[in-house]
């Protein structure tokens, strides 16, 4: 033992605490050991050697203790021989009377130790080094094989851990489309992995210990948003969010990130891990489909007032074709030929369904049209009014039609009277010739929601209104196509129509954000289900 070393300096600290005399240490059968007020060991006896198994070097008084044994507690908790227990055991003053570890000597014995640490103070009070008796406690082999055992099973969780961690980083460190980075609780970035470096451009020599906020536009820092972001995930656990950011060479990227706050076992924030994800060629994909979108609505918008104005136009130089068709005929008719009289009642006839279309036409450009304002509107009426307007037709045909009672609504008044227009007339039209014509008008609330894969039409409730009829029917293949234009249900005989009143009314369905489906099977007549959505 270096005892010229340990008398000159212990005698310093012992005089202090009262104490003249390392020989009465040397003496006592109990090993024995003097900490100074750092926590490094100044003095030892040979008690506390031979129990060690070994004579450490004592070096300068600063240095740290050069014979780290291996300890552990009952509860298998290893202890690194350092100063932090006595750091904390000179500051408090106090002793410990119940030190107790089981150590493992260099020959990899195991020896159960017990002991005190008594603190030693000066005149003023002030702890100026330890006193630490220990002894070996006796126990049974049984005990030692079980210690033993504690140890070899902390022994390979250690090194499972140890592997595990390893994996871990190794993992963050080579991925590589994901830039996982750890802050400290002000935002200092404390490591960097392959995928930051790819994202970002900097390498971790450049970026460890700079603040996070210099991958941030310069209008985003002027308004805080990295210090807003770190605010969110300290109080709410997690912040999410995307924009652009700048990479190393001052380009740009479009970056989804995570910041998460990390904790401690006392739920206090020690960080935070912050995951980027750069969305650049996805970000640009979405601007240019919404772009052309934009683009498409506007063509269409145009379009549809093209369709307008021509359709409005079109209708004065009819109305004169028809005018002289019809002066023609009133007054001259019985005088021309018979043939020359036919094609005078076809050109009639053909200026009227051309007058038809033109109608349709303009209807289907005001149906497109969201500038009518939805007010509350009693459906009741609005079928009243319809109905009232089918009079001839349904007095004539001794046609039956059950309504059921409607609720009030926002609606755009004139495109729900076309709606139901609409439909009421093709159930009147499409009547079956050997039955007599029913029609039944159904309204009711319900949750369950359309029969179509738009999940954009999420809304929890719905008014459903049915318009069915025991009519000639359709195939149920041709059900789709029948809402596209100029797409007619039949083209029998003496059953005319334009094409153009269904597609009407799925534009005034989606006017008014629901679905109309239809549903129909050849002599068994026709249905039609309208779902808007409640408000």
């Amino acid at each position: 033992m270096d005892r010229g070393f340990n008398t000159t300096i212990s005698n310093a600290f012992l005089t202090d605490a009262g104490i003249s005399q390392l020989d009465l240490l040397q003496l006592l059968p109990m090993a024995a050991c003097i900490y100074n007020a750092s926590g490094k060991m100044i003095f030892y006896n040979e008690a506390a050697a031979r129990l060690w198994g070994r004579n450490p070097t004592l070096r300068q008084a600063n240095d740290i203790y050069d014979a780290a044994l291996p300890c552990y507690t009952a509860e298998d908790l290893y202890l690194s021989h350092d100063a932090a227990m006595l750091s904390a055991l000179i500051k408090e003053g106090a002793p410990c009377d119940d030190w107790q570890v089981v150590m493992e000597r260099p020959d990899k014995s195991k020896v159960l130790l017990k002991g005190t640490l008594l603190p030693l103070k000066d005149k003023n009070g002030v702890t100026t080094a330890v006193l630490h008796c220990f002894q070996e406690i006796t126990v049974t082999t049984a005990a030692l094989q079980e210690i033993d055992e504690h140890i070899a099973r902390y022994t390979h969780l250690n090194e499972e851990l140890k592997r595990s961690e390893e994996r871990y980083h190794k993992m963050i460190e080579e991925v590589e489309d994901y830039a996982i980075l750890m802050l400290d609780k002000s935002g200092i970035i404390q490591n960097w992995n392959k995928g930051a470096e790819k994202i970002k451009g900097y390498l971790e020599s450049e970026i460890v210990g700079k603040h996070f906020s210099i991958f941030y536009l310069q209008e985003d820092r002027a308004r805080h948003l990295p210090e807003r972001l770190i605010t969110e995930a300290r109080e709410t656990g997690k912040a999410v969010q995307e924009g652009w950011r700048v990479r190393k060479n001052g380009s740009r990227f479009w970056g989804s990130i995570v910041i998460t706050a990390l904790h401690d076992a006392e739920q206090h924030v020690i960080g935070f891990s912050k995951v980027t994800r750069d969305l650049t060629e996805k970000k640009l994909a979405e601007d240019k489909i919404r772009q052309y979108a934009n683009e498409l609505e506007f063509q269409n918008k145009e379009l549809e007032q093209f369709a307008y104005a021509a359709a409005h136009d079109m209708k004065e130089p009819l109305r004169k074709i028809q005018f002289y068709n019809n002066y023609i005929f009133d007054n001259s008719g019985l005088l021309l030929p018979e043939k020359a009289r036919e094609y005078l009642m076809r050109s009639i006839s053909a200026a009227s369904r051309m007058r038809g279309l033109i109608d349709d036409l303009l209807t289907y450009s005001q149906a497109s049209s969201f500038s009518q304002e939805m007010v509350e509107t009693d459906l009741n009426e609005v079928i009243r009014e319809v109905i009232s307007s089918h009079h001839d037709i349904i007095e004539k045909n001794n046609v039956i039609i059950e309504a059921d009672q409607f609720p009030v609504m926002r609606v755009i008044p004139f495109q729900f009277a076309q709606l139901f227009d609409n439909l009421l007339g093709n159930a009147l039209k499409y009547r079956h010739p050997e039955r007599q014509p029913h029609i039944t008008i159904r309204a009711e609330k319900t949750a369950e929601p359309p029969d179509v894969r738009n999940t954009d039409f999420a809304d929890l409730c719905y008014y459903r209104f049915s318009i069915a009829d025991n009519g000639i029917g359709f195939e149920p293949d041709y059900a789709d196509k029948l809402f596209e234009l100029f797409q007619r249900l039949h083209s029998q005989p003496g059953i005319t129509g334009s094409g153009i009143g269904l597609a009407i009314c799925k534009k005034i369905v989606l006017n008014h954000h629901g679905v109309i489906k239809a549903y129909g099977n050849p002599g068994q007549g026709a249905r039609f289900d309208i779902y808007i959505p409640c408000e």
